[in-house]
């Protein structure tokens, strides 16, 4: 299947022209994406009952993944301008944007079904302002409460109905809270309605100071006590808790790894062909956003070296890593226009979400209320 940047309001589904992994698909027309996804990859969707939602920074998208009833994938795509962070609640999905940080709703009703075909129509409802902040990772804590990464801050923040943000925490290095982007703090994990791990990739103190720093010293730190439970990374990102154990992204050196919380010493799980940024944790399963070198070469980080070793050509797009084994199970692959993802979340329970663009003719004409309680309060 082929999509263009101009796509916003219509849901597409394809069955996939699978090719072997490091099989190239054909050349997309100029300004277009050619999609492809594995054979079995919506029947993986169907097995573990989820969906996905992506996102595309570079292009300014929100792509949501779904499995219709005769089996075809779904392709969703919508129009936000430097989509970023996505983080998934029941009903609901959060979507960072340039200067925005969006909320989407599910506007079905439960045993809806929106166009004949999908089981959840997500409809932004709020866009709170934050300014270009350069809003990374989010995630909800226990009391529902948006927390979210303030990459161009260093720090860690929540909403505020007169400011931009709220900021409540900042790595023990960073001096000051000033626009300067000092360590690339990026990533997030919540664990039990909290945030506990937090990504860096330097302990830099400096305007860009991080920018020297991409193949070591990446910091993986715990919010409550500060304390830095690892500087042996490269370029980390996204750490996620799943049942008791920590996740994050070696992105400098292409792996999933799983890290000690109390020691800090780490373990390969795969390598993946691109860049890392972006870790969602479903059902034994660790999905993961891969990109293309924006400059065209992993240029001093070890992936450079790693890609060399194994004769391999850079991805982008989606892979489905079994968590025991190692083994990439099942892929989305996307040539052509879109080069670079940001984030992924999986949507348990959902089979074929959809979602409505914020500049479209279906936003303006979908109107949905409760009808007028019988008695007044």
């Amino acid at each position: 299947m082929t999509m263009t940047d101009q796509q916003t309001s219509s849901a597409q589904s394809t069955t996939g022209q699978p090719f072997a992994p490091g099989e190239k698909p054909g050349d997309a027309k100029p300004g277009a994406t050619n999609i492809t996804v594995s054979r079995g990859f919506g029947g993986w969707l169907r097995a573990h009952a989820t969906s996905l939602a992506f996102t595309s920074y570079q292009t300014g998208q929100l792509f949501l993944v779904g499995s219709h009833p005769n089996g075809t994938v779904s392709f969703n795509q919508q129009n936000f301008q430097r989509a970023m962070g996505v983080c998934w609640t029941p009903g609901r999905l959060y979507l960072g944007s340039l200067f925005q940080l969006w909320r989407l709703e599910n506007m079905l009703r439960p045993g809806e079904i929106g166009n004949q075909a999908f089981d959840a129509v997500l409809v932004p409802r709020n866009a709170q302002t934050t300014g270009d902040i350069d809003i990374h990772e989010v995630g909800i804590d226990r009391d529902g409460r948006v927390i979210f990464v303030n990459t161009k801050y260093s720090c860690l923040c929540t909403l505020d109905l007169t400011h931009s943000f709220q900021p409540f925490w900042k790595p023990s290095f960073i001096s000051k809270l000033a626009p300067e982007d000092r360590c690339h703090l990026n990533g997030l994990a919540m664990d039990q309605g909290r945030p506990r791990y937090v990504t860096a990739v330097s302990r830099s103190d400096v305007l860009s100071g991080w920018r020297e720093r991409r193949h070591e010293g990446g910091v993986l730190i715990e919010v409550e006590t500060n304390r830095i439970v690892t500087d042996q990374l490269s370029m980390p990102h996204s750490p996620r808790v799943a049942h008791g154990v920590l996740y994050a992204l070696d992105s400098g050196r292409g792996q999933i790894i799983r890290i000690d919380p109390q020691t800090g010493s780490k373990t390969d799980i795969a390598f993946c062909p691109g860049f890392l940024r972006g870790l969602a944790i479903h059902d034994g399963h660790a999905i993961v956003t891969v990109s293309k070198p924006r400059n065209g070469s992993f240029s001093g980080l070890l992936l450079d070296g790693e890609m060399k070793m194994r004769d391999a050509d850079p991805w982008c797009g989606i892979m489905i890593v079994n968590l025991q084994s190692g083994d990439i199970v099942e892929w989305i692959r996307l040539e052509g226009h879109i080069t670079e993802l940001f984030d992924v979340a999986a949507l348990p329970g959902v089979r074929c979400p959809m979602a409505l663009g914020p500049g479209t003719v279906e936003i303006q004409n979908s109107i949905t209320f409760d009808p007028i309680p019988d008695t007044v309060p």
